[in-house]
């Protein structure tokens, strides 16, 4: 017990640190990368000296949870308000008529293209990876895993593809608020698209009333923005807690044998940001400004998992910094937290069906592969934004192909390694979807584009 309470010293010590380097108003960025840097140390510390396995270690990741996962119980209470509001503020932010319907068929076309494209990256970086499920042993707790993923999956697998789709619809708005379904947040995204568009006929129809909607609209939008700067403000220790816990407790061993697939999915992370990268040149933007005006808001994704999370920061990045218009940037990044996730519900369900093939017998032909890619396009909506989303696309992708949902359950060990990069790239696209369709619409401001000096963003303060 001695030995507990002196880890916790160790951790409030670290905490004041960050709250002093804040003080001092030392940036976001530099926060969040101290405390990623001191809870990775602090973590290997803890399993260096005490083992994954001993009392002490979780009696101390017990305690500092308080920390990291009620900061993730934090933003996982923020997520749907702040998809609802951000959706409907979008509605009173963009122009409306031809150019409206232009600009969300960009967006859409953005987000589910580049999906599509990140599945046939993902297949290929698990046939050149030669991934195989098959050869690795499941063990007693990843078996137990696989049997929780199985049982999640029976209820969906007895459903045809368009029973799955029209479980996207939202029978009960108030039911999918509290976040019950799996497909809850694609549901509020449409309740929300559709109290916009109801919106925008009272707003054409009945000014009066539509302006007053409007100042209610937006003062609302304002109240849930001021509690997400104040969660965004606990980041800096809520990664600290996270990555101690997170190293603290790792399977080492079993990260080395799947450390394949681990090297494979960031492969294929690269490979489709580079993508990304391109599809700006054939915009004729520059990348590298892109890059550089973008790093804090990926590495807040990279670190703390949270697309919902990293919303704020993506919106008022690609306002400020990237000169995308208010409608624009709100609809792009608040669509993209369940329609498209590049990383999430694109590289890694298909990566894992190439994975799992093998064991069901099943022959990885161009039929097969077509059928992955065509199914991880429709299963990429509804993914939510804050944990739990890869998993729910790969229950879908595999049930839906007749695989062994089961042996998503072998890949629990290196999660919290594979999601922060899937989140990232998730992120990105969003920003891109932003980016691309103010560019082909003609309503992105290249002066703010091209501007090489910027501020930090708010929630940095």
């Amino acid at each position: 017990m001695l030995l507990t309470v002196l880890n916790i010293i160790i951790f409030v010590a670290f905490i004041i640190g960050l709250s002093i380097m804040a003080k001092k108003h030392v940036s976001f960025p530099k926060r969040v990368f101290s405390a990623l840097g001191v809870g990775i140390v602090f973590g290997i510390a803890l399993h260096l000296i005490y083992g994954v396995d001993s009392k002490i270690t979780k009696q101390t990741t017990d305690w500092l949870s308080i920390a990291g996962d009620g900061y993730i119980s934090l933003l996982q209470m923020i997520v749907i308000p702040l998809i609802f509001i951000s959706i409907v503020s979008a509605f009173t932010k963009i122009q409306i008529g031809e150019k409206f319907a232009k600009v969300g068929m960009w967006i859409f076309v953005f987000l589910i293209g580049t999906v599509g494209i990140a599945a046939i990256v993902g297949i290929l970086a698990a046939l050149a990876f030669h991934l195989d499920a098959s050869s690795i042993d499941l063990g007693g707790a990843v078996g137990s895993r696989g049997s929780e993923i199985a049982s999640q999956a029976k209820d969906m697998s007895a459903k045809t593809l368009p029973q799955q789709i029209i479980e996207l619809l939202p029978s009960n708005p108030f039911l999918d608020f509290t976040g019950q379904r799996a497909t809850s947040t694609i549901a509020v995204v449409i309740f929300a698209a559709f109290i916009g568009f109801a919106f925008l006929r009272v707003l054409r129809k009945q000014p009066e009333q539509g302006n007053l909607l409007k100042r209610g609209i937006d003062a609302v939008y304002a109240l849930v923005m001021a509690i997400v700067t104040f969660v965004l403000r606990l980041t800096p220790y809520g990664i600290l807690a996270i990555m101690t816990k997170t190293i603290a407790t790792s399977d080492f061993a079993a990260i080395w044998t799947l450390g394949k697939f681990v090297i494979a999915t960031y492969v294929a992370l690269i490979v489709m940001y580079i993508i990304h990268m391109i599809i700006l040149m054939i915009l004729g933007l520059n990348p590298l400004t892109f890059i550089k005006k973008t790093g804090e808001v990926l590495l807040f994704a990279f670190t703390s998992r949270s697309s919902a999370g990293s919303l704020p920061l993506n919106v008022q990045t690609q306002k400020n910094r990237l000169g995308v218009p208010d409608g624009i940037a709100n609809f792009s990044a608040s669509f993209g937290l369940s329609i498209g996730q590049n990383g999430c519900a694109g590289i890694y369900p298909a990566m894992l069906a190439i994975m799992v093939a093998p064991v069901a017998h099943v022959e990885i032909n161009l039929q097969f592969i077509l059928s992955v890619i065509g199914i991880v396009i429709i299963s990429s909506f509804g993914v939510a934004g804050v944990g739990g989303g890869a998993t729910f696309a790969s229950i879908l992708v595999l049930s839906t192909l007749n695989l062994p949902v089961a042996l998503a359950g072998v890949l629990i060990s290196v999660e919290p390694l594979i999601d922060m990069g899937r989140t990232a790239l998730n992120v990105n696209d969003s920003m891109l979807a932003g980016v691309g369709t103010s560019k082909l619409t003609n309503n992105l401001d290249k002066d703010v584009y091209h501007e090489q000096s910027y501020g930090e963003l708010t929630a940095n303060s």
